[in-house]
């Protein structure tokens, strides 16, 4: 009888064993949060789960805002976010127990776009703020031709709309007519149709269908937001509930390892090295 209890114990050691095993190479990761970290977090989830085969990561946008709240929740593993955690957040997370730990994994220049047969190629931060706080409505006003101006932004969700607000608009509300999108690519799809539309987008999401202006006189790419030079920058991020452990640890070290900074100038992002 004591042998059976002996083997018994073994056994269930060695799957103990096995099953640490499994927990080091897999398990389930959910991500979820800004929609401009999000090819990121696609890019390295589908790259990561080559190598570790045991490994489930779902990645799901949303909103900075949606991601913030999904962590304090305990619904995602990893919030990714395009804006720092505000102070309530983290107060409401710490009520709940979950202590955010941020790792910036980007940085990110807000780039203003407007319809690619918009004679306008440059504006400064007072004339962009003036268009979004209703001051300028018509880009005769700038230079161009006599033309309503449509403002699209970001929903309140995003972290990019904050990032935004805080960096061109100084902290003053979006006019009340503007046109709010979920998403970076529901912006630029917009601004790619409409001849009047203005619209901001993160780095990664700007392709030859849109023009993006030259801000202050400095062009938004990767160089200018290196050299701090592009004055709506951001650095983008993860974040975790406390010191991430397991896969969580292990695909955080994957984004912020040289491989994945490499995915996310591929992705048309501010690498960190």
């Amino acid at each position: 009888m004591k042998r059976m209890i002996l083997q018994g114990l073994l056994g269930l050691f060695i799957l103990g064993l096995i099953a640490q095993g499994v927990c080091a190479e897999g398990g389930r990761l959910v991500i979820q949060g800004s929609t401009t970290v999000l090819p990121i977090a696609q890019n390295c989830a589908e790259t990561f789960m080559k190598s570790h085969p045991a490994a489930d990561i779902s990645v799901r946008g949303g909103g900075s805002g949606t991601g913030i709240a999904a962590l304090i929740d305990g619904i995602c593993d990893v919030a990714d976010s395009s804006r720092p955690m505000k102070k309530k957040e983290i107060l409401k997370a710490n009520e709940k127990g979950v202590n955010p730990e941020p790792y910036v994994v980007a940085m990110d220049g807000i780039a203003v776009i407007v319809h690619s047969s918009n004679p306008v190629n440059k504006l400064t931060l007072t004339q962009i703020k003036d268009i979004y706080t209703g001051g300028i409505s018509n880009w005769s006003e700038l230079g161009g031709g006599n033309q309503k101006i449509v403002v699209i932004s970001r929903d309140v969700a995003s972290g990019t709309y904050e990032a935004f607000g805080k960096l061109a608009l100084k902290k003053q509300r979006v006019r009340p007519d503007a046109l709010l999108q979920a998403s970076n690519v529901a912006v630029a799809q917009t601004v790619k149709r409409a001849k009047g539309a203005i619209g901001y987008v993160g780095l990664g999401y700007l392709n030859s269908q849109v023009k993006a202006l030259v801000v202050d006189g400095v062009k938004p790419s990767v160089k200018t937001v290196l050299s701090g030079t592009y004055p709506i920058s951001r650095p983008l991020f993860m974040y975790t509930n406390g010191k991430p452990k397991g896969l969580t640890k292990d695909f955080i070290e994957f984004v912020l390892s040289e491989e994945g900074q490499k995915i996310v100038g591929k992705q048309g992002f501010v690498s960190l090295k």
